[in-house]
């Protein structure tokens, strides 16, 4: 198959039937045989040979990449994260033996509780089934991915964006060669690879349980609209830092830069610091260390006059309303002067994307207010918003971060991958026996 057919619905629902048949083998693994296989795929992409492989199918996407954005088909954000490096793979590598060293929640009971005599009720996490995930540009989303769902026992549908095609077709390949190697049928992890097969994906919600969509707002939208499977959405990070009347300026200014710098692409990072009028000297702090570090400043009026004896003042550019909605993934941000907490509150309720906020302050009250009443799924306290991510939760990774409420919120590992059963177990008791007037339940915990 070239790669530009596009396999018919009939095609895609072979897929899903054999990835929903072979996963049921991951599932019947024993924690210690899921474990091996996660440390088997961090040894896999640890290896000389194989990094090179990968890295030598990155570039090939990447210098496709270059070409669009030059012509101005494929936004620079997308392009950065693109990118795969020794790095990057140094960190899923660790990630994967964090998820094998993790407690196994599969088969093992939350609750345990005598209904009689002889009656055991258990509460037992299970695998949810088949996950479809679609997702956009990152191919180190691909193990990541995958170690969640041999984690859980799930079987795995994956589809990338198109400017990755050569990256995720060689790390999906990796991880099916090591299901293989491992004795378990490689087809519980399957890559769809044209965009016109997701709308044949979403048709089978007789054969998919979960759908995770991570990419623009419009393009979660569009996946709930076109399914009746649920959709996990992982969307828009418009996240906020909030330096209150007392925020410290050196400590304001680093953690700034790092969640605005360290990689302006993900959607962890700021896109909007709000200041109070007391907050002055921190702003002017991390106004010259954002601008050291080639950040554009869109400012309202009052950070303008704020900031007007600031070397590079003259660079900094009139912010429209446009901007506090804006999500750049680059090396922009929007400043805005607010009156104070209730003002910053009521700007990220209005602008935010429910992803993670932060304030910077030396006032306890003040932070214990704000972490109470941001509605969002990361909420910090003189931290970096760059800390809302799966690895460095210790989650070891992530399929997204979810800004609904329902089932999983914030980043999603293995707790979100899961469901559960009821198992029960008598000696030929039946229900009629109790009730009002006859056997009472005993309802007895047991560890």
């Amino acid at each position: 198959m070239s790669t530009n057919d596009v396999r018919d619905p009939g095609d895609i629902r072979a897929v899903a039937i054999r990835a929903r048949r072979a996963g049921r083998t991951l599932a019947a693994l024993d924690g210690r045989g899921r474990a091996g296989v996660l440390s088997a795929l961090a040894d896999a992409l640890a290896d000389a040979g194989r990094r090179a492989a990968l890295l030598a199918a990155n570039a090939r996407d990447m210098a496709r990449a270059r070409e669009e954005e030059a012509r101005g088909k494929l936004d620079s954000a997308r392009v950065r994260r693109l990118a795969l490096s020794a790095g990057k793979l140094d960190a899923l590598c660790d990630g994967l033996r964090q998820l094998a060293a993790a407690p196994e929640l599969l088969g093992a009971p939350t609750l345990r509780r005598a209904l009689d005599d002889g009656l055991l009720l258990e509460r037992v996490p299970c695998p949810l089934g088949t996950l479809g995930v679609v997702f956009e540009a990152r191919p180190d989303a691909v193990p990541q991915i995958a170690g969640l769902a041999i984690k859980t026992g799930n079987a795995l549908l994956l589809k990338g964006g198109r400017e990755a095609l050569e990256s995720n077709r060689a790390l999906t390949a990796l991880t099916r060669e090591v299901l293989a190697a491992r004795g378990l049928d490689p087809d519980a992890i399957a890559l769809l690879e044209q965009r016109e097969e997701i709308a044949a994906m979403l048709e089978l919600d007789d054969c998919i349980d979960l759908v995770i969509a991570r990419g623009s707002g419009s393009f979660v939208q569009y996946v709930q609209r076109s399914t009746k499977i649920p959709v996990l959405g992982h969307a828009e990070g418009l996240c906020h830092l909030y330096l209150h009347d007392d925020a410290a300026p050196e400590l304001a200014a680093r953690i700034a830069v790092d969640a605005k710098c360290s990689y302006p692409a993900a959607c962890n990072a700021i896109e909007t610091l709000l200041w109070a009028p007391g907050a002055s000297a921190a702003l002017e702090a991390c106004a010259r260390a954002l601008l050291a570090e080639g950040v554009a400043l869109r400012v309202c009026p009052q950070t303008r006059a704020a900031l007007a004896s600031l070397p590079g003042a003259d660079a900094l550019t009139p912010a429209s309303a446009e901007d506090w909605r804006t999500e750049y993934g680059a090396l922009v941000l929007s400043i805005r002067q607010v009156a104070g907490l209730d003002a910053a509150l009521e700007h990220i309720e209005q602008h935010g994307s429910r992803h993670t906020e932060a304030i910077v302050t030396a006032d306890d009250a003040a932070a214990e207010r704000f972490l109470a009443e941001v509605d969002a799924a990361g909420v910090f306290h003189n931290a970096s918003t760059r800390f809302a991510d799966g690895y460095r939760y210790g989650l070891g990774a992530e399929v997204g971060i979810s800004t609904g409420k329902l089932h999983a919120r914030g980043p999603v590992g293995v707790e979100g991958l899961v469901t559960y059963r009821w198992l029960l177990r008598g000696h030929g008791q039946v229900a009629s026996d109790y009730g009002p007037g006859k056997r009472a339940f005993l309802h007895r915990e047991l560890p």
